[in-house]
């Protein structure tokens, strides 16, 4: 039941928030991913629903002994936002973790500079904000993704991924007004294990599906 690629998993899911969109549930909306992964996810949603596409960028917090390890999330200058029985589990505290986090906060900055091109934020007043990624396992950065959004004022916010862990989309359920989430499948260990290809998207990839976005929607 894999997806063969997210611009598969992105086309499944378009097709299910496309029925919405016909119902009159998606008002006004723009489509936010979640760079790099959710970009390709996004567009398809996007190109759909003859919406608007930007980024949030949103950056996890490692913990130190393993980068990969997420003990928190982080969205430009907001305050980070921390897992507090994992760093009670770890022994971490957010004093440690502060020079990681300033760490995330310069690439989020290089990001959204080199994926902007100068342009602004999308303008959310009045409109419904679909947040998509390629999957939830955590959910630590799409958490911090609804909050940051929730802070610019949508009429209406929606996480939308085409596969997440059950566990993160019942808690993420209390973030956004709805989650729309394709397959929750019981045996969840990372994401990657439901793409046949998971390859890196890349900075340049990501760049080229937002401009030629620009010019098509």
């Amino acid at each position: 039941m894999n997806y063969h690629d997210r611009r598969s998993a992105g086309r499944e899911l378009a097709g299910e928030l496309g029925q919405r969109g016909r119902a009159g549930l998606l008002e006004k909306p723009v489509v936010l991913a979640l760079p790099r992964g959710g970009l390709p996810v996004a567009d398809e949603v996007a190109r759909e629903l003859h919406a608007p596409l930007d980024v949030v960028v949103v950056r996890k917090i490692g913990a130190p002994f393993n980068p990969e390890f997420a003990v928190g999330a982080v969205a430009g200058e907001d305050e980070p936002w921390y897992d507090g029985q994992t760093l009670e589990m770890l022994d971490l505290t957010p004093e440690r973790l502060a020079p990681r986090v300033e760490e995330e906060r310069r690439e989020i900055r290089r990001r959204e500079h080199l994926y902007r091109e100068g342009r602004p934020p999308a303008d959310l007043a009045g409109r419904t904000a679909v947040v998509v990624d390629d999957g939830l396992a955590t959910g630590s950065t799409a958490r911090v993704a609804l909050r940051a959004v929730r802070r610019r004022g949508p009429a209406r916010l929606i996480l939308a991924v085409p596969v997440g862990s059950p566990q993160a989309v019942v808690a993420l359920s209390r973030e956004a007004d709805d989650v729309v989430c394709m397959w929750q499948p019981p045996y969840f260990q990372a994401v990657g294990q439901f793409y046949d290809d998971f390859a890196q998207t890349r900075d340049d990839e990501v760049v080229t599906i937002l401009r030629e976005s620009l010019t098509t929607r």
